[in-house]
Parts: C-alpha cells; structure tokens; sequence
C-alpha cells in the first residue's frame, strides 16, 4: 500500500513540472516612447514580462531596437543579446541596464559573454551606437534599453538573429549579481526575424525550451528514484520481514523496488551528466556530488547483493552492518538531494509542498509499522520465556 501510494502520487506531482510556463498577458502595442518615436514591429516576448520593439533597414544592415522589463528586483538589471554562433547566454554580446543607485540615472553596459561564469565588460563583436537606458513611467521599476545594431553580414544573409534576454536582482561594485535559474529565466531566449515575420508572435524559446525539458526529466527521475522507491524499499525491508508469512516475499519485494530505483536513478543521473555538458559555466556543486555519491554507493549496494552470505555464514553479520548502513545512507542523501534539485529547478511551492507531503506520509505509516513491529516482537520473546524448558 506505502509503495503504490508513493509512487503513484510521485508520478502525478512531478510530472507536472514538465508543463510550460504560464505566458504574459499585458501587449507591447500599448507601449509608447518619447518623442513620439514608433517602432514597426513589436513581440510580447514569453518570458520575464518582456517586450522587444524594433525596426530594421535592410540597405545598411541596420537594427533599431527598444527592449523593456522590470528587473527581478529593485535596483536590479535588464539585459538584451545577440548572440551570433549559437543560441543561449553564453557566446552573445548583451546590452546591460541598471539605475544608479545614489543618482538614480539609468545606463547601459555591454557585456561580451565569454561563458556563464566569465562577464566581461567590453565593446561587443559587432558596432552598437545611439545606446542609453531609461526607467519606465508608471511601470513599477521597469528599464528600457535604446540601441541601434549593425546586424554582421552573415546574420544579415539569414535574415534572422538569435537573441537572449534576461533579467537580474542587483549591482554590486559594478558587477551585475546572478540571475535565477528558474524556468522562465532558461527559457528566455529565441530567434528574431529581421524582415518583422513573426511580429506580433511570441518567439520560440528553441533549444531553452528543449534544455528546460531535459531538466524537468532529470528532477522527476531522480526524485521518484532516491527520493521514493528507496524509501519504500527501506520500509519493506524493515518491516514485512517481521511476519513469518511474508517470508520470503518481502525480499523479493525489497529487491524489485530497489532494483528500479537504481536503474531509475541511473537514468536520472545520465540525464544529469548531459545536462552538465551543454551547460558550460554552470555549476551546483554539492548537488552534483551528492549525485555522484549516490551512484557510486547505490552501485556498491547492487554488487553487494550478490555477495550476500547466507543467514548462518559467520561473516553474515558484518554484511549486515555494512547493508544497512550504506542503505540509510543512501536514503539520507537522496532525500536531500530532491530538495536541493527543487531549489534549482525553483518550480512553484505547491511542488515542494507535495513532496513533503508524500515524506510525512511514509513517515507516519513508518512510524506506525515501527509500533507494530515493536508489539509483535516483545510478544514472541514473552511467549519464548514462559515455554516450559526441555529436559
């Protein structure tokens, strides 16, 4: 019963994660800017309560652009990129607005974005004139950047450009401070059209979209496999095996439902791996090494099995000790670990709330079996010393 409910209700909370980010509503056509300038396309970008205006001269390979957000936080940035070899943050030339915050004047800086851990502030790859920032009117802290872009030629040849936005919290002595990892913020990135084809269409987020999936993937496996089928195998163990009639069933239950953690986990932990390949620049470290960790014990807990002496072998006992205690291990770490990949993948509370859910449930039902198996056990060692003695 513990395990049809975890595991089912696993299942139905997480894989919810996968669904897609809930889209603005507000329209960029109500924006309007000073001195009466008109831009001859606009995008209600998906993400972050973004807007892009722009117009393009194709003679001189020219790209006008207006892009406005609120930043994530009060004093906190906005950000515009092209990026000119691939799609995503790093590798683009990004365009950076904050507001000073003793004169209160927004400015803008250009970034070259080497990797995710490298800004450095320097003139991009491609010529940027006519640039500055403003705070937004009535708009609750919202920037805007100005800028005109000469588009390089092979962009121009394509007719399309790829570009990122994003926003941050803060500043602190000149440097911009991280952004969130959340959903919206991984998906904030797609290619622009330059002849205005799409205008008026929220671009696509590409391969953000695609990456955001495989991390979603990755949180469901992991969490089904080290945070609920290794518990569930754990209570099977502990407390089926006290009733002579399950006797040898829960074994071969134990077995089936750690089994598939393990390959579950396995699957997780690859997804893991990949991901960390094409996220350069982008680290969770303990996240990571716990993962690592779990592998390599849970891989020594499946070897283990097949050297498990037999109940009467003298060496059954240290087997024992050692089983156990790299099980609790195991169990310890995964749970941890579920909650740190919550943090990362920061989905809503309602999440987070769910899984806790599903823990106090296993931990009510493991405190329940525990009194049970308590009762039974001190009966049959009352009932052994009152049995008269063999002569």
């Amino acid at each position: 019963m513990a395990s049809y409910f975890g595991i089912s209700f696993s299942f139905v909370f997480l894989a919810t994660l996968l669904s897609p980010a809930v889209s603005q509503s507000s329209s960029c056509s109500s924006q309007t800017f000073s001195g009466n300038k008109s831009y001859p396309h606009c995008l209600n970008l998906p993400d972050l309560k973004a807007f892009l205006h722009y117009s393009y001269d194709s003679a001189n390979t020219t790209l006008s652009v207006v892009f406005s957000a609120p930043p994530s936080k009060p004093g906190g940035w906005i950000a515009w990129a092209i990026n000119p070899k691939s799609t995503g943050m790093a590798g683009s030339q990004a365009l950076v607005a904050s507001k000073d915050s003793k004169t209160g004047v927004a400015s803008v800086t250009t970034l070259n974005i080497i990797s995710y851990s490298s800004l450095v502030p320097s003139k991009l790859s491609f010529e940027v004139w006519d640039v500055k920032a403003e705070e937004v009117a009535n708009d609750g802290g919202a920037l805007r950047i100005f800028a005109k872009v000469k588009v390089p030629a092979d962009l121009a040849a394509r007719g399309k450009i790829n570009q990122v936005w994003q926003v941050g919290p803060g500043v602190t002595n000149g440097r911009i401070e991280a952004h969130e990892f959340s959903t919206p913020n991984l998906n904030a990135m797609g290619s622009l059209d330059l002849t205005g084809a799409t205008a008026g269409v929220p671009v696509s987020g590409g391969d953000g979209n695609s990456r955001v999936h495989k991390k979603n993937i990755h949180g469901i496996l992991n969490a089904v496999s080290w945070g609920l089928l290794f518990p569930i195998g754990a209570i099977i163990a502990r407390y089926m095996r006290i009733f002579e009639s399950a006797d040898p069933a829960w074994f071969y239950l134990h077995v089936s439902c750690q089994f598939s953690a393990y390959v579950i986990g396995v699957a997780g932990w690859a997804t893991g791996l990949k991901l960390g390949s094409e996220s350069k620049g982008i680290q969770f470290n303990s996240h990571r090494n716990i993962g690592i960790a779990l592998f390599a014990m849970a891989t020594l807990q499946m070897f283990a099995m097949l050297l498990r002496p037999k109940k009467d072998h003298k060496l059954r006992f240290l087997w024992n000790i050692y089983h156990h205690g790299l099980g609790y291990s195991i169990l310890i770490l995964g749970i941890i670990n579920v909650f740190k990949g919550l943090s990362i993948l920061n989905p809503d509370h309602t999440y987070k709330t769910a899984y806790i859910a599903v823990l106090a449930t296993l931990g009510g039902i493991t405190l329940l079996l525990e009194v049970v198996t308590w009762v039974i056990v001190l009966k049959r060692k009352s009932a052994n010393s009152t049995k008269p003695l063999k002569a």
